[in-house]
C-alpha cells in the first residue's frame, strides 16, 4: 500500500520532490532497507547522507535528504531543509489524516512488551499499526506516525525518555486517544539528579498532555509515585484494591500466567501464553486500553493466551545440548536492564521448575552515582537463594560479583564475548539460564552463542 506519493510528501514537509515516486514505508538502515521504502538520512553517530546511494541501490524508492548525496544528482529524492524536522512533519500529517484509534505507551519497564501485547490483541480485531523494535525517541515516534497506513483501525506508539522534557512533545505529536504509564522505577536516574524517582514519575505522567479530548489516561496504581500519576490519570490498574482494573489473583506455570481481575465490565479471567508474573499487570493495562478504544475486551483477553514476548524481552528458547537429553531453557531478556526489570527477571527465574537455575547479568546503565550500590544490592534479592550461580559481565556488575556469597559467585568478565568459553562446559541439560543486561553490554552475543550450541540445529 502506498503511504506517500512524491507530491503528498512534498506538501506535508514543504520540501521539493525530485522524480515521480511513491513509498510504502520507511527505513533508517541502508543495509536493511526494503524495496519500496523511503530511506531517511538521519544524522546521528554517522551521517545518513553517506548511505543514500547504497539504500537506493538496495531498492529504496526514494530518500529524505537535506542535500544532494554524492552520486544521487538524478535520484528520487525529497529535498528538505532539515531531515529531522521534515520527518516530524510527515508524522504529524499522517496522524492528522488517520482515522485510527491511537494508543501511546510509556513506562520505566515494560514499554515494548506492552506495546507488542497491544499489537497482538488489536490485530485480531482490526488493521493495527505499531512501532517496530523500540522506536520510541525523537526520531522513532515520528517514524512510527509517518508510517500509519491510511486505512489503519488502531495505532500503537511507544514513547521513551532519558531526560526531562522529552515525552510531552512526542505525545502532543501522537495525539493519542489512550495514553498509558506501565510503571515508574529508578531508571535513567542520571538524567534526574535532583528530583530522582519523583522527577521520573512527572516525566512519565507528561504523556497525558498529548491526549485527545475525552481520552483515557491509564496509570499504575501500585507504584510509590502513584499520587503523581493520579493527578492527571483517569483510569487506574494494579494489584492494590480500589484500582479501576484490579488484578485479584495470578498463578504462574511453566508456560503461562493465569490471572483473575475485577474490571468495570465485571470479573475477568485470562491466561497469558508465557510465564512471568510481571506480565500480569501489564496485560491488565492492555485490556483497559483495548476497552478504551472500543475493542472487544473478551476477544483481547483470549488473544493474550497465545502471546509471547519479542526477542530480547523475555522470549524463551529450548537449547538441546545433547540430542537425547532434556533441553536447556534459555530466557532471552538481553535487550535492556534496570533494577526493576532485573528484579522481575530474577523472580521469574527463581519460580522456574527447572534446575539448576543460572543467571548471567550485564551492567545496568544510566543509574548515575547510585549505580554501584544498586548493582551490589541485587545480592540481597530473595530470588538469589534459589539460584545455583550468578555470572556477571561489566565493571558495574563487578560490585554484584563481590557482594555475592562465594558459593553463588560465578565467573566475572568485562565483555560478554569473553564469558561463553568459560561457562560452556558447566551448562547441563535441563538447566534454566537467564541472560539480561543493558543493550550496550551486547548480552545478545551470549544468546546467539548458546543458541548455536543447539544440537537439534546441527
Amino acid at each position: 500500500m502506498t503511504l506517500w506519493t512524491a507530491t503528498d510528501a512534498a506538501t506535508a514537509t514543504g520540501g521539493r520532490a525530485q522524480g515521480d515516486w511513491a513509498v510504502t514505508g520507511f527505513g533508517i538502515d541502508s543495509r536493511a532497507i526494503a524495496p519500496g521504502q523511503m530511506f531517511v538520512a538521519l544524522t546521528a553517530a554517522r551521517d545518513g547522507h553517506d548511505f543514500v546511494r547504497a539504500a537506493l541501490d538496495t531498492g529504496a524508492s526514494a530518500a529524505l535528504v537535506s542535500r544532494f548525496p554524492e552520486g544521487c544528482e538524478d535520484a528520487p529524492l525529497l529535498l528538505v531543509e532539515d531531515v529531522q524536522t521534515a520527518l516530524e512533519a510527515l508524522g504529524r500529517a499522517a496522524r492528522a489524516r488517520s482515522q485510527a484509534r491511537v494508543i501511546a505507551v510509556t513506562g520505566s519497564v515494560g514499554k515494548t512488551s506492552t506495546k507488542e501485547m497491544l499489537r497482538h490483541c488489536l490485530a485480531a480485531q482490526g488493521r493495527t499499526h505499531a512501532a517496530i523494535k523500540s522506536y520510541n525517541n525523537h526520531w522513532g515516534v515520528p517514524l512510527t506516525l509517518a508510517a500509519i497506513p491510511p486505512d489503519a483501525d488502531y495505532a500503537v506508539v511507544e514513547i521513551g525518555m532519558n531526560h526531562p522534557g522529552e515525552i510531552a512533545p512526542l505525545s502532543r505529536m501522537a495525539r493519542p486517544h489512550v495514553a498509558m504509564v506501565t510503571t515508574v522505577a529508578p531508571v535513567h536516574l542520571e538524567g534526574f539528579p535532583e528530583d530522582g524517582i519523583d522527577g521520573i514519575a512527572r516525566e512519565k505522567a507528561s504523556i497525558f498532555e498529548g491526549l485527545e479530548e475525552g481520552g483515557a489516561a491509564i496509570w499504575n496504581a501500585d507504584v510509590d509515585t502513584a499520587p503523581i500519576l493520579a493527578e492527571q490519570g483517569n483510569v487506574s490498574f494494579g494489584a492494590k484494591p480500589g484500582a479501576d482494573w484490579t488484578l485479584t489473583d495470578h498463578s504462574t506455570s511453566a508456560d503461562a500466567v493465569t490471572c483473575a481481575a475485577q474490571t468495570p465490565l465485571g470479573p475477568l479471567t485470562f491466561r497469558i501464553g508465557t510465564p512471568g508474573a510481571h506480565f500480569a499487570t501489564n496485560a491488565l493495562a492492555v485490556l483497559a486500553a483495548c476497552h478504551a478504544v472500543g475493542a472487544d475486551v473478551a476477544r483481547a483477553a483470549l488473544s493474550l493466551s497465545d502471546w509471547s514476548p519479542p526477542d530480547g524481552r523475555g522470549r524463551r528458547h529450548a537449547i538441546h545440548l545433547h540430542p537425547d537429553a532434556a533441553p536447556l531453557d534459555l530466557i532471552d531478556d538481553a535487550y535492556n536492564a534496570n533494577p526493576a526489570s532485573v528484579s522481575a527477571a530474577l523472580d521469574l527465574l527463581a519460580a522456574s521448575a527447572a534446575a539448576p537455575r543460572i543467571a548471567i547479568l550485564g551492567d545496568m546503565k544510566e543509574l548515575g552515582p547510585t549505580g554501584p550500590d544498586l548493582h551490589a544490592a541485587l545480592a540481597a534479592h530473595p530470588a538469589m537463594a534459589h539460584l545455583r550461580v550468578v555470572h556477571t559481565v561489566g565493571p558495574l556488575m563487578a560490585h554484584l560479583h563481590t557482594a555475592l556469597p562465594p558459593n553463588r559467585r560465578g565467573e566475572h568478565v568485562e565483555a560478554a564475548s569473553d564469558l561463553l568459553p568459560l561457562i560452556r562446559d558447566s551448562l547441563t541439560p535441563g538447566a534454566v539460564v537467564l541472560i539480561k543486561g543493558s543493550l550496550s553490554m551486547k548480552m545478545s552475543m551470549l544468546v546467539d552463542g548458546l543458541r548455536a550450541l543447539d544440537a537439534a540445529e546441527e
